[in-house]
């Protein structure tokens, strides 16, 4: 029977390959394509180490840990990718993870949950408190560029002073909402999870022994570091191989960064929201698309823009205006659809609608003038 599981363990079959195609000197499309099959099962099992190891230091430290490595595997990327100078990859990248958890995902939920129940409901309040955040967030990332386009003789360095103070605030808010769901107002969070027994989150992810009875700790620590550790070396062999890969498979960077490199980093936790909307729990699924998108824009993009200054890359938030209007739509109609608390398939086919005609738009965008 075909299966979650059964489907990422095939996928690890490609880490060997990949590597043996990098000393080999395969060519790059091959190299690029394995590395990214090979990056889809270690992220889903990072995500399962997290869980495991969320189990053992509680609710709090727990739930702190889940939020930092949400996004670790498209965080790793970002930073190859900005090491190697790929800064408008990594800032299509960022876009591409908030299109995607907001209109992909979502919308796969609720076609796929809606199809089986006809009609699912989630927190609305918590739809309401993510879209003011995501709301800031849109704002934020317009600022600079708005800051760039209507002032003349304003310089790199400007626009790069602005984005850490912007980044510094964004950061701030992060961690009021994290005060705000793990602490403050954990009851709104914890109903979804209440109602989501362990063999059921289990199923969710990998499908395999989640008996949180005895985790054992040394085992799961070993598997985050070791996952995370593979991740860095594909995210190098993908890099490596991008610009040249993308060109003979005929894609630009702008549509690779947007569209590819999302699915990539968080294909894993694409199928869970997608796994337990099939269950009804609509609620969980919905925290981990909009949750998902909230961490990319707050805390994400803002420590990419830190670790840019850190490392001499000049990253700042002087996004191209076409990707900050996709953004936008985007946070738009997810909120618009979101807002009632309430789902049914033909709102998931109208959003996953929008990302079909945003990620064609992509395609047909010409190459970004930042590469090659």
């Amino acid at each position: 029977m075909l299966s979650l599981t059964n489907i990422l363990s095939v996928l690890l079959l490609f880490i060997p390959v990949s590597i043996a195609g990098h000393f080999l000197h395969w060519s790059e499309p091959i190299i690029f394509i394995t590395s990214a099959l090979a990056i889809i099962p270690l992220a889903a099992w990072m995500g399962t180490a997290t869980e495991e190891i969320a189990v053992v230091l509680g609710p709090a430290l727990g739930g702190l840990l889940n939020a930092t490595f949400g996004n670790a595997t498209e965080l790793i990327i970002a930073l190859v990718a900005l090491n190697a100078g790929l800064i408008d990859v990594v800032k299509a990248s960022i876009t591409g993870s908030i299109i995607g958890n907001l209109l992909l995902v979502m919308g796969f939920s609720m076609l796929l949950g809606g199809l089986k129940y006809k009609e699912q409901t989630f927190q609305p309040i918590v739809a309401r408190v993510n879209a003011s955040s995501l709301n800031l967030a849109v704002i934020a990332m317009l600022l600079p560029t708005a800051v760039d386009y209507t002032s003349t003789g304003i310089d790199a360095d400007a626009v790069q002073k602005l984005s850490i103070a912007v980044s510094i605030v964004l950061i701030g808010v992060y961690g009021l909402t994290l005060l705000f769901s793990m602490k403050t107002h954990t009851y709104l969070y914890d109903l979804d999870l209440a109602e989501l027994d362990s063999e059921e989150l289990s199923q969710s992810n990998l499908d395999g022994d989640n008996d949180h009875g005895e985790v054992n700790l040394p085992l799961w620590i070993s598997v985050l570091l070791g996952c995370t550790l593979l991740v860095a070396v594909e995210s190098e062999f993908l890099v490596s191989t991008l610009e040249v890969a993308t060109k003979e498979l005929g894609l630009t960077a702008l549509f690779t960064g947007v569209i590819l490199v999302p699915i990539i980093g968080n294909a894993a936790e694409h199928a869970t929201a997608v796994t337990v909307a099939m269950k009804d729990k609509m609620d969980l699924s919905v925290s981990v698309a909009l949750g998902s998108s909230l961490q990319i824009a707050l805390f994400v993009a803002p420590v990419l823009v830190l670790a840019g200054y850190v490392m001499g890359k000049p990253m700042d938030l002087n996004f191209n205006p076409f990707e900050l209007v996709a953004v936008a739509v985007s946070v738009l109609i997810a909120n618009s659809i979101s807002s009632d608390g309430r789902s049914n398939w033909l709102e998931g086919s109208l959003l996953l609608a929008a990302y079909i005609v945003l990620g064609f738009s992509f395609y047909f965008h010409p190459v970004m003038s930042g590469i090659g």
